[in-house]
Parts: C-alpha cells; sequence; structure tokens
C-alpha cells in the first residue's frame, strides 16, 4: 500500500538561500575566463538580504532581546526592509522602516504591501543630518517602546549571515574552483561575509567591490582616508555610501571599481536581453564593473572562474531602470542606445 504524503514547506522562511548558480554566457562572449551568477532574486523576499533579515532577527531572538509583538527598524534602501517585513509578518512583529527618496516607488508600494510603516527620507543630506534616514531611524528607536534597530550599516550579524551561508554555497558550487568574486558594496555585509570564508579556504581568491561614482568606498579603501569631497547624488541604489559602514571588512577586499550610473542602468537591461535573467540595478553595476576588468586585461585569464553576485530582482525596478520614460528623463538613451529598444508597435 502506498502512502502519499505531503512534502511542504512550514513558511517562506525554509526558502531563504541555497540560490543557484548559473553559468552566463552571451554577456561575457570574448571574456577571458569563466563567468557565473549567483542569483539572489530566486530567495522567497527576491533578494540576497532575506539571508541577514532572517539571521540577525533570530540572533535577537535567541538573546531574548525580541518578542513577540516587539517591533523591527530598520533604514534600508527597499531590499533590507522588504526582507525585514517578510520576517516580521511571520514571525509576528511590527515593522517600521526608514528609506531613503532614493528608492524606487516600486520598492516602497513593495513594503507598504507588506505590513510595513514607512518613512521616506531625503537622499541626498548627510548622515548625520536629523532627517537622513538613519538620524529618523535611531529617533524611532528611542520613541518606542520595545523596538529594536537592526542597524545593518554597523551590525557584524550582517557578515556573519553571508559567511556562514552565502560563501559557503558559492565554494561548494564551484568545487573550490572559484579565483575571482564579483559583488556590489553598500553596507559591505555580503562581500565581506562571501569574501572572508573564501579567503579562508583559499588565500588568493580575489574579492573585488563595485562602487559608484559619488562615494567614498575605493578611496576609503586604497587611502584610508574619508573624503567628503567624492560624496554627490548618483542614481543607483544598494551601492556606494556617503560614511563608511563597520559591516564593511575593507582588509578582505582587494580591489573596487568605479561604475557609473547610466552604463550600470544598460548593463542590467542586456542582462535581461542576453541571459533572460531579469536582475535588479546593482546586477548591471556588477556586469559593468566585470566588463571594464576584462577590458584592463589584467584582472582575468582563460582560467578564471569568476562568480557575480546578482543581488536581487528587476521587478523592484520598473518604474526606474526597466521604464523608457525614466531612463529618457536621466539622458541615459543616446542614439546609440535607444536603437537598441524594439519601440512598441499599437493595433488600431
Amino acid at each position: 500500500m502506498t502512502t502519499n504524503k505531503i512534502t511542504a514547506h512550514n513558511n517562506a522562511l525554509e526558502l531563504i538561500g541555497n540560490t543557484p548558480l548559473v553559468k552566463l554566457n552571451r554577456i561575457t562572449e570574448g571574456f577571458k575566463g569563466s563567468f557565473f551568477a549567483k542569483v539572489e532574486a530566486l530567495n522567497p523576499g527576491h533578494s540576497n538580504k532575506d539571508r541577514i533579515a532572517l539571521h540577525i532577527i533570530e540572533k535577537a531572538e535567541e538573546k531574548g532581546i525580541l518578542k513577540p509583538g516587539n517591533t523591527i527598524i530598520e533604514t534600508t534602501s527597499g531590499n533590507t526592509g522588504y526582507s525585514l517585513a517578510m520576517v516580521s509578518i511571520i514571525k509576528g512583529y511590527d515593522c517600521i522602516l526608514a528609506v531613503t527618496s532614493k528608492s524606487s516607488p516600486d520598492k516602497i508600494d513593495m513594503l507598504r504591501s507588506m505590513g510595513a510603516k514607512v518613512y521616506v527620507c531625503p537622499g541626498h543630506v548627510s548622515a548625520d543630518d536629523p532627517r537622513s534616514y538613519y538620524q529618523v531611524a535611531k529617533r524611532l528607536n528611542n520613541e518606542i517602546e520595545g523596538s529594536i534597530y537592526i542597524n545593518q550599516y554597523f551590525n557584524e550579524l550582517n557578515t556573519e549571515a553571508h559567511y556562514l551561508s552565502t560563501g559557503p554555497e558559492i565554494w561548494k558550487q564551484t568545487g573550490g574552483k572559484i579565483t575571482h568574486l564579483i559583488a556590489s558594496s553598500g553596507t559591505g555585509g555580503t562581500i565581506s561575509g562571501i569574501g572572508r570564508y573564501l579567503k579562508e579556504q583559499n588565500k588568493d581568491v580575489k574579492i573585488i567591490g563595485v562602487d559608484a561614482y559619488g562615494s567614498v568606498l575605493k578611496k576609503f579603501h586604497e587611502t584610508q582616508e574619508f573624503d567628503p569631497n567624492e560624496i554627490y547624488p548618483y542614481r543607483i541604489e544598494g551601492l556606494g555610501k556617503n560614511l563608511i559602514p563597520s559591516a564593511t571588512d575593507f582588509d578582505v577586499i582587494d580591489h573596487f571599481e568605479k561604475v557609473t550610473d547610466e552604463e550600470s542602468a544598460h548593463a542590467a537591461r542586456d542582462i535581461a536581453k542576453q541571459e533572460g535573467l531579469f536582475v535588479g540595478y546593482t546586477s548591471g553595476a556588477a556586469i559593468q564593473a566585470a566588463r571594464q576588468l576584462d577590458k584592463a586585461g589584467t584582472f582575468f585569464d582563460k582560467d578564471s572562474v569568476v562568480v557575480v553576485i546578482f543581488c536581487d530582482h528587476g521587478s523592484r525596478y520598473m518604474s526606474k531602470i526597466y521604464s523608457d520614460k525614466w531612463m529618457r528623463e536621466q539622458g541615459f538613451f543616446d542614439a546609440q542606445n535607444i536603437e537598441k529598444e524594439k519601440p512598441i508597435e499599437y493595433i488600431r
């Protein structure tokens, strides 16, 4: 007699991690070496931030800091907030999020749809300005009894989450053959945690961070000096910083590559059209960095095994990089690029 059993996960949190490694073919054609994408959009919350949200909250529960009915507060460009909101729903917490005005309307709508209360803060003010999302989150944490502030930029558990999960996954998936990691750096938790683990396995693995023009990270890595003159507005969300996050372990990063808003936006669109992977702005930034590094000719050879982190899903950028209107408003559609876009034909 056959016994039919239901095979199911208990909740969405059990789907976090073990994301696939996918070989890149057309977009890296002609590059030296083999390139693979770690597709973090296939986490249930559609980004790599699911990993840190679950890890940090469970650690707080273990320590008795967080109890049912408490409030979780965080600063976010969108992805961490969505992941925290998802975990909060399942575990029974309230969730308040301070986001930067650079966050796409799609992301803000998603956060609200997940039951989070959202405060939108100006994106181009200094970190110590009382209107910045850092300061707003701190103020709310002080005002709301029974709340905890996740503070991903200065939380070692951010880095630890990727050290314990993403790093080992990549090492196993590449059979220990990885030679280079390329990852966009914002809080720095992803690149630092993965990089720390990989270098413990093989000190020769090169860890390459992707930074934005308008961010201080690259110069700080090279000089150990914080230069406010490096700071100016840019459009890429979740990449670069106007402060130095302690979650970033600069010692494990070998090189930072800066990329432009425009080239990163087009690179993300190229990934969709050439690889069939609908990914976010920072994934485009990471591929643009790979293009620049390959062109430099000194980073990769025929034996290189390069893993590129694709952090999130393209659905969060429909009103930005996947909107022709937005791209045109930013001046990102010059004659060369507009020819690549297929026009809409209306049948009347």
